[in-house]
Formats: structure tokens, sequence, C-alpha cells
């Protein structure tokens, strides 16, 4: 009988740790994961709070980026100039970059020859709507009172170089005008009166607190609070307003820290008069020497201003 051969005996695979197997020895399929109810309801909510997040950011950013027009309502395009009253001016550009481009445009309309009055001059800041060409009627009645006169377009408005309008850009732009006065035409500061309307008379009062140097200020109607346009806008009770927008034109705080004559001009009605009790709360805050003149917005503004700013003008350069 042959000798047996060696045989190879080989043992049995065990069976992967976690894997079923059937009678034959073959993988059962795995079963399937289930995602719990209570999983899914987080996951759905996560997704739901990512999204409002994502949509509340975009709107305090569309908030901060266009907030500014319920405020300022610039236009491009001049469309009058003080030609168009006889005036004789003279176009200026000032302000100018590091590369020599100008960031500002404006007038200047010397005073008739002769005048009494010749040695002030009047810087004139315009309210938030329009551009120098709806303020040539103003700047006529000024020049009629016998003073030089300088307006500008603040930055974004006329031809000026567009930026954002702010309160931090108008102080700036007001600053400038100023040094172009005292620097490039040699005007001494004591001799400048501001002169601003609407916003403009905020920005004249707040450029007035800081710069105690200048002769005087002329109020024309400021406004009690002019940031209620865009605080009191529906947007913005759903973000943070008052963080995304830094702009204030607290009327009462630049009032009260002005050290400079005032001359306030003020709408009223037929029963209205100076000294009364409807004076403005800023107004009474006014420290310094200062005068209020009632205007009837239904009349003649130019007649019922004319001699009140002409005399106020008078006791001004006598000073």
């Amino acid at each position: 009988m042959s000798p047996k051969k060696n045989q190879l005996h080989v043992a049995p695979r065990k069976p992967l740790a976690g894997a079923e197997r059937d009678a034959g020895g073959r993988k059962s399929p795995d079963k399937p994961q289930v995602v719990s109810g209570r999983w899914l309801l987080a996951a759905l909510g996560v997704t739901v709070a990512a999204a409002m997040a994502c949509g509340w950011l975009a709107l305090c950013l569309l908030f901060w980026q266009g907030s500014w027009q319920l405020l300022y309502h610039p236009w491009a395009t001049v469309t009058k100039t003080p030609a168009s009253a006889g005036l004789a001016f003279d176009p200026v550009a000032f302000a100018v970059t590091d590369a020599g481009a100008p960031r500002l445009t404006g007038w200047w309309i010397p005073a008739a020859q002769g005048s009494s009055l010749s040695r002030l001059t009047v810087l004139y800041l315009h309210g938030q709507d329009g551009n120098l060409g709806n303020t040539v009627d103003a700047l006529a009645q000024l020049h009629a009172a016998g003073v030089n006169v300088f307006a500008f377009d603040y930055r974004g408005y006329g031809a000026s170089r567009f930026a954002r309008p702010s309160e931090r850009n108008w102080n700036q732009d007001a600053d400038w005008a100023i040094d172009y006065l005292t620097g490039t035409r040699q005007i001494g500061a004591g001799t400048i009166v501001l002169d601003g309307t609407g916003l403009g008379a905020n920005l004249a009062l707040e450029i007035a607190a800081k710069r105690p140097e200048l002769a005087g200020v002329i109020a024309d109607v400021p406004m009690d609070d002019p940031m209620a346009a865009i605080f009191g806008d529906a947007r913005a009770h759903m973000v943070p307003a008052r963080l995304l927008v830094h702009d204030r034109y607290d009327l009462n705080a630049a009032a009260a820290a002005d050290r400079i004559p005032v001359l306030w001009l003020e709408h009223s009605d037929a029963t209205t008069s100076a000294g009364s009790s409807q004076e403005p709360q800023a107004y009474k805050r006014v420290a310094a020497q200062k005068m209020i003149v009632w205007v009837n917005p239904a009349g003649n503004i130019y007649d019922q201003t004319e001699n009140a700013l002409s005399r106020w003008l008078d006791e001004l350069q006598s000073r």
C-alpha cells in the first residue's frame, strides 16, 4: 500500500466581526441605517436658523449701504447757475487729492464794488436735497446784502466727486471749504459767516461749535430731528440701525456748544412771535449772542428776511 501523500489542511475563515452569515456561510446584506426623527428635526432647525441668520445679515448689509438715501437726496446735474440771476461768478474746484484731482466744486460770487459789507464772506451750506443749482435765489439774496458769497456742492452732489453723503463727510467738506477761503483766498476766519439751510443749517451749527474763530452763523430752519428719516423707517426696526448708521446731527448739542453770534430763521404762522414759548429748544440752548426771525412760509420769504439779514450783518461787521 502506497504511503499517504501529505495533505494541506486549511482552517476555515472566521467571519468578520459584525458580519452576519447564513447557513451556507455567505454574508448576509447589511441592515439599513435608520435616522431618528429627532435628528431630522434638529438638522431642519439648524438649517432654518442658518438661513434666517444669512437673510438678516443680508438685510443689515443692504440697510447699511442704502439707508443714507432716506435722508440725503443729491442731484448730479446742475441746471442753473448764478448767471441766470445776473450775477458774475467764478467756478471753483478745490480740496484736491494727492493725485491732484479736485474733490469739490463751487462758486465764488464777489461782493458788489463799494459795498459796505464787502469785508464779510458768507460760506453757504445747502440742504440735503438737490445741488447748487437749487440755491441760486438764496445766493442772490446774500449778494444783494453786500457780502462775498462762496457756495459749494458736497461730495456726491452736482459736479463734486462722488462719495456717499454722511455727517462725517459733510463736516470734512465744510472744513475743506473754510481752508480754501483762509488758505487759497487769504480770507480771515474772523470775517467768515456760515449760512446753512435745512440740514445744512444743522451742519453750520456743528461747524460753528468747533470753529469759534468764525464771525457768525445763520441757521435757516434747521431740522429738529433729521435722523427720524432713517431711524423711523420700518426697515430700521428689523436691524440694529443705530449701530449701522453713525450720523446723529444732534441739534441741541451743537447749539449749546456754539460761541459765536447766531441769526436763527424759523417757520411760523400769524400767531408766532419772537420771545414766545414756541421758540425751539435748540435755540434756547444757544449761550452766544442770538437773534431769531419768524418767517411765514405762506408769505414772501425774501421780503421777510431781507431787512433782518442786512441788520444782523451790519451789527456783525461793526463788532
